[in-house]
């Protein structure tokens, strides 16, 4: 069960979620400069390009999670900021999560990748119609923990992404998500390329409503026992 603070028009309030369905968007880029950017970084560690861009993948909805700890089976995943649509009974919203992603199973499956770990997902939620007509104006971004320092990791406008409306457009079954499913909205270029860390903090920042959406979590490596 997910808990989400909501703001909308000046009032907030919280909602409990039991999410349906999970759908991760993939190649989500506006910018085919800044795909191919990403599709390189990922090639760098072994990862085959993507069937189709953008590319829908699905995982399990019970891999989000809202937690302060995510524990994961050994050093070679990492997390990626993004934003995500909630589908709730009363429309769309814009939440922060994190598309924590096993890097050396990236290299057999993207798809399979996608399960191995839990999703992150912070508890606040903005009406998406109130921030669609300012999107290209949301700011993007996530600081990591690597080796002791903590570092700039990702940031930028979503200027890079395609927006909701596109991106809903795109998706096989069409525009309209069902009521509890989330789905995660692209994500940007790691600053120094893709690596892993002890903790993983992001922000979604409206620099015309004036407010901050963040999550962040610690990374607990498992043991990979043979």
């Amino acid at each position: 069960m997910l808990t989400f603070h909501r703001e909308a028009a000046g009032r907030r309030d919280v909602i409990a979620l039991a999410p349906d369905s999970l759908v991760i968007a993939g190649w989500a880029g506006r910018d085919e400069a800044a795909i191919r950017h990403h599709i390189d970084e990922l090639a760098a560690i072994g990862v085959p390009p993507p069937s189709s861009v953008p590319v829908y993948y699905r995982a399990a909805a019970a891999t989000l999670t809202q937690g302060a700890r995510l524990e994961v089976l050994g050093p070679d995943s990492s997390g990626e900021a993004e934003p995500v649509i909630v589908s709730l009974a009363d429309g769309l919203w814009l939440g922060l999560g994190s598309d924590h992603t096993d890097r050396k199973a990236e290299t057999v499956g993207i798809a399979l990748s996608k399960q191995l770990c839990g999703k992150p997902v912070g508890t606040g939620l903005w009406r998406l119609d109130e921030v669609e007509p300012h999107w290209d104006e949301l700011i993007l971004r996530s600081h990591a923990t690597i080796d002791g320092e903590r570092v700039l990791y990702q940031e930028g406008r979503l200027t890079a992404l395609r927006t909701p409306g596109d991106l809903l457009g795109r998706r096989p079954g069409g525009p309209d998500l069902a009521p509890g499913t989330v789905m995660f909205g692209g994500t940007l270029g790691a600053i120094g390329g893709i690596r892993p860390a002890s903790r993983f903090e992001m922000e979604l920042e409206d620099p015309v409503l004036k407010r901050t959406l963040t999550h962040a979590y610690d990374i607990a490596v498992l043991p990979v026992v043979a």
